[in-house]
C-alpha cells in the first residue's frame, strides 16, 4: 500500500501521517484522563476516534474499527515494558499496526482510480468507434471527458459493491 502513496508523497509519508493521527489521538485522551499513558479503556477510545477520523477524511467505504478483543490482543503485542498500559511511542507502534490494512485498502482503490479505470476507458472507446449509433456520439467526445466519465463510473461501481459487502 505505502508503495503508491510514496510515490507521490516520499518514503516517509505513511510514517508521518500515522504519527500525525497518533500523536493526535493520544494527546486527546492524555487530556480527558489526566494520565501519561493508556489504560485498555482509555485505548479503545482512542481507536474509535482515530478509526472515525479516518473514516471522516477517506472517501469510500467506511472502515470498522477492531472489536474490543482485537485491541486488546495489539495492546498486548505493543506493550513492550508490560505494565498493561500504553506510552506514547508504543501507541504509536500499536497504531501502525492497526491502520495497515486501512492503508493497503486506500492504495488499492488510487491504483484502480489511476491506473485501471483510464486503461478501461481508452479501450472502451476505442471499442464503441465502429459500433452505429454509439460511435458516432463517441467520436464526438473529448477523450479526456470519457475517459472521466468512465473512470467516474468504475470507482462508483467500485464504492458501492464495498458498501454493499
Amino acid at each position: 500500500m505505502g508503495q503508491v502513496l510514496d510515490k507521490f508523497h516520499g518514503k516517509q509519508w505513511r510514517e508521518k501521517q500515522i504519527r500525525l493521527i497518533a500523536d493526535k489521538a493520544y494527546n486527546h485522551i492524555k487530556k480527558h484522563s489526566g494520565s501519561a499513558n493508556l489504560t485498555f479503556e482509555d485505548l479503545y477510545i482512542a481507536v474509535l476516534l482515530v478509526y472515525n477520523d479516518i473514516n471522516k477524511r477517506l472517501p469510500g467505504p467506511h472502515f470498522d474499527p477492531p472489536s474490543k478483543e482485537q485491541v486488546r490482543a495489539m495492546m498486548q503485542a505493543c506493550d513492550m515494558n508490560l505494565d498493561g498500559e500504553l506510552n506514547h511511542e508504543e501507541f504509536v507502534k500499536f497504531m501502525q499496526q492497526l491502520t495497515a490494512d486501512t492503508f493497503i485498502v486506500v492504495s488499492q482503490g488510487l491504483i484502480i482510480t489511476l491506473v485501471v479505470a483510464p486503461t478501461v476507458a481508452m479501450a472502451t472507446k476505442k471499442a464503441t468507434e465502429g459500433v452505429p449509433g454509439v460511435g458516432k456520439v463517441v467520436r464526438k467526445l473529448p477523450t479526456s471527458i470519457y475517459a472521466s466519465l468512465v473512470t467516474l463510473a468504475i470507482v462508483w461501481f467500485q464504492t458501492g459493491r464495498q458498501d454493499v459487502d
